[in-house]
């Protein structure tokens, strides 16, 4: 087969080599430097996952639990790397091994620049749409938080639509062969409701292709199209059936689950709504796609010096680092959501393109992703359009599930550099046409508009939110608001004269002054230098350090303390007990941080710990360590607890109950209200609770005995037992009934759920070695075939290539 090495191949090899030397340039600290980005819930994850990376190294195999987080929890909700998985190669390959995460940048670009080659768009712009999409603020904002999982999978969407594009538009082996790996790579990041967006954008598609398949009476084919693909996508799920079958199995008894206590004004499973949409886009906000500070930026924010704000305090008298300290991180943000890193910004350029493709673009394309756009817009406003997003909290499957709505702007910011380039193409194509200046200027007039229009409405919103800053006096408040007036113009004026230049290198080509190729360059250096600046206001060098890692978990006095101690127990971290999980990182927590507890967890911190923790902080305070008033704190076998990071802020607890136990009495109730208000008055070391509905009505009875653990590992427990009476023995272990056995002397044992959340079992007299392993069934039921079906995925893709590149098949496959 022959090439035309400068059409065929020249143009892609330099489109993808401007997108790596982009992503090397701006984290060339990473690539060159070996430095980290300090990414709190990379953190957060490091702690939690400590245990299991541990055990990975020491052992070389796969822990499926962890006790290092909420008393114990499955390690598939916080990090699994099965055996013969080749998702982790196969990224490294289509990568040119940049480094994690920032690879998901690349790969962004690349899977949009073939999104758009797959919509006829030419190479150029196809190149200018790629820098768009990967470099909006969204998927920068999300790196600085360490939301790479979320940003792997938006940067997958494109990889996906293209796949499905292609299968509709005659290259139906490759975009079926596409759209498997793209589900494949997308669910390897676990983030299911970026996954859920993407169903729904690809629905918004689907229904598009519907559509002409009726008007041209070929329904029959569409069908064929759309069953093909949804074999792909099984099979692409097939590829994770092991960890996504576990997941799925444990969402029933995690907080997005079935309630197991009645709340009022609640929904019976799932997520709260209060909690479910506290981060909820504001309707005005959606500027911020246009002027970056529309609504101030970021939470806290630097002011420029000599603004209102800091002439107000100086007149007022304040103190010198005060004002310092002030104008160094004001309350800029004046938007809905509780705190924000930054705006969500598309690049005021695409965003002008996109208004261009409106016009522009063939009716079937304008229709769809006019569609798509107004669905996420509509999805991140969440609780500011509760008539809609509460119906689809309530109807649509799943989506209950789901928590931070604002997140849909990260689908917008797909859409947009999308149509943003097919409407740029369209355009530039139609040149020659009558009527096309007109409709250019059209365009132009009312994108610069939209900043206008947006001023006035900021303007009308006093620039102050719904809920003010509270303890300001009325002077600074109004000084604060003419700063965020200020910020506001400021941008809306860079916004315009981005939007004035890029219509004028577009004009010129219209008007036959400039060539194509040279004005697309142009938009796009300025598209560069527009999102490089903004991204640089919250991601710059300054973001980047030697190891966050090694500073954020460096031993403490206070850790050295409890580490001398070799015995199992857990550790309660007084100062910020369940969101953090630093604690978790060395030693079994009570806390942690995590968006899925374990929903009886999370009911016993909500009736019981919580009210515990406070009121043995308050006596602790007056000089009372009541150990006997923490009685769930002792049945979770909570030994230490700590109060700061020095060495006299560990207090041990001498009434934890240990490892197990044998009550002397047991109480018995019939539903998890009597039960859990039954568990806030016993002494847990005495009494058990008991619900025998649960348990199937098994009988039970006091016993007496010794218990010890004989051995540990996360995921298996053994116990020597010397029992002189047979009877419940109460074990300081989560209960969790997927997975979890327990056997007698090698015999298994049914396992009890006793007060509310912890193993119970019946031993019987005599001398007894009592193992507890995790063995979920989900799990072990799919590991083989996740494997086979991610090498047969990779096949079929080597074969599809093969087939349509080298081989040139006819178009009709």
């Amino acid at each position: 087969m022959k090439f035309d090495l400068k059409a065929d191949v020249l143009p892609h090899f330099l489109a993808i080599s401007s997108f790596y030397l982009i992503v090397v340039l701006y984290f060339s600290p990473i690539v060159f430097d070996g430095k980290m980005m300090f990414q709190s819930d990379i953190l957060q994850w490091e702690g939690s996952a400590k245990e299991l990376l541990d055990y990975r190294e020491s052992t070389g195999e796969e822990a499926l639990w962890t006790n290092r987080m909420f008393g114990g929890m499955p390690a598939y909700l916080i990090h699994l790397a099965p055996k013969g998985d080749i998702t982790n190669t196969l990224i490294k390959v289509l990568t040119l091994g940049l480094p994690h995460p920032i690879s998901a940048l690349f790969f962004g670009m690349v899977s949009m620049y073939l999104l758009l080659l797959c919509f006829k768009v030419r190479s150029v712009i196809a190149l200018l749409g790629a820098w768009a999409f990967s470099f909006n603020t969204f998927n920068f904002l999300s790196l600085e938080a360490g939301h790479n999982a979320k940003i792997w999978a938006v940067c997958i969407v494109p990889l996906l639509l293209a796949g499905v594009h292609l299968a509709f538009t005659n290259k139906k082996l490759l975009g079926v062969v596409l759209t498997g790996l793209a589900v494949l790579l997308q669910l390897k990041f676990n983030h299911l409701q970026i996954t859920y967006y993407t169903l729904l954008l690809v629905i918004v598609y689907g229904i598009g292709q519907l559509v002409i398949a009726y008007k041209q009476q070929k329904l029959p084919a569409f069908a064929k199209v759309t069953g093909m693909l949804l074999l792909a996508a099984v099979i692409g799920v097939m590829g994770h059936a092991a960890r996504l079958s576990s997941v799925l199995e444990y969402g029933k008894y995690s907080i997005r689950g079935e309630r197991n206590l009645p709340a009022v004004n609640q929904n019976d499973t799932g997520l709260d709504k209060d909690y479910a949409f506290n981060w909820s886009n504001g309707k005005l906000e959606t500027f911020t796609l246009l002027i970056p500070n529309y609504f101030g930026g970021a939470s806290q924010d630097a002011i420029p010096k000599n603004s209102a704000s800091e002439k107000a305090l100086r007149a007022n008298g304040v103190d010198n680092a005060q004002v310092n300290q002030f104008i160094n991180g004001a309350p800029t943000y004046w938007g809905d959501q509780p705190f924000t890193g930054g705006p969500m910004y598309g690049g005021a350029v695409m965003i002008f393109l996109f208004v261009l493709g409106i016009i522009f673009a063939p009716p079937l394309y304008r229709n769809v992703f006019l569609s798509m756009t107004l669905l996420t817009l509509m999805l991140s406003w969440g609780k500011n359009l509760a008539w809609f997003n509460y119906t689809v909290f309530d109807y649509f499957p799943g989506y209950n599930k789901f928590r931070a709505v604002s997140m849909a702007l990260g689908m917008t910011l797909f859409v947009i550099p999308l149509f943003g380039a097919i409407g740029l193409e369209n355009v530039l194509s139609k040149s020659g046409e009558k009527g096309t200046k007109k409709s250019f200027l059209i365009g132009t007039g009312i994108t610069l508009g939209l900043i206008v229009l947006g001023i006035i409405f900021a303007s009308w919103a006093g620039y102050q939110s719904s809920a003010p800053n509270s303890g300001y006096p009325d002077w600074l408040m109004a000084a604060l608001k003419s700063d965020r007036k200020s910020m506001l113009v400021s941008d809306a004026m860079r916004s315009g004269i981005f939007i004035v230049i890029s219509a004028v290198l577009i004009g010129l080509v219209l008007y036959n002054k400039l060539k194509i190729n040279y004005a697309v360059i142009g938009i796009g250096a300025l598209l560069l230098i527009d999102l490089w600046g903004v991204n640089s206001r919250y991601l710059d060098k300054d973001s980047f350090s030697d190891n966050p890692s090694e500073q954020h978990f460096a031993a403490t006095p206070a850790d050295n303390k409890i580490s001398a101690d070799k015995d199992y127990f857990r550790v309660l971290n007084i100062q910020n007990p369940f969101n953090d999980a630093r604690t978790s990182y060395r030693f079994n927590s009570i806390g942690g941080y995590h968006g899925a507890k374990m929903s009886r967890y999370n009911d016993l911190i909500d009736r019981i710990l919580g009210t515990e923790i406070n009121n043995f902080v308050k006596k602790a305070q007056e000089g009372n360590f009541d150990y006997e008033g923490i009685q769930t704190l002792n049945m979770l076998n909570t030994k230490y607890l700590m109060a700061g990071r020095a060495e006299n802020a560990v207090f041990l607890n001498p009434e934890a109950n240990g490892p197990a136990w044998f009550p002397e009495s047991i109480e018995g109730t019939k539903t998890n209200e009597e039960e859990i208000e039954a568990l806030a008055k016993v002494n847990t070391k005495l009494t058990a609770t008991y619900n025998a509905q649960d348990n199937e009505n098994q009988s039970i009875s006091t016993g007496k005995g010794d218990i010890s653990l004989s051995s540990y590992s996360p995921d298996a427990l053994s116990y020597k037992v010397s029992v002189e009476k047979s009877g419940l023995a109460v074990f300081s272990e989560i209960y969790y009934p997927k997975g979890w056995k327990a056997f007698i002397d090698g015999q298994e044992t049914p396992i009890l759920r006793v007060n509310y959340l912890l193993r119970g079992l019946m031993l019987p007299e005599g001398e007894h070695q009592v193992e507890m392993r995790f063995e979920p069934t989900a799990y072990y039921r799919w590991e083989l075939l996740s494997v086979i079906v991610q090498y047969l995925v990779v096949l079929s893709l080597l074969f599809a290539v093969f087939k349509n590149l080298i081989i040139k098949q006819d178009s009709t496959i």
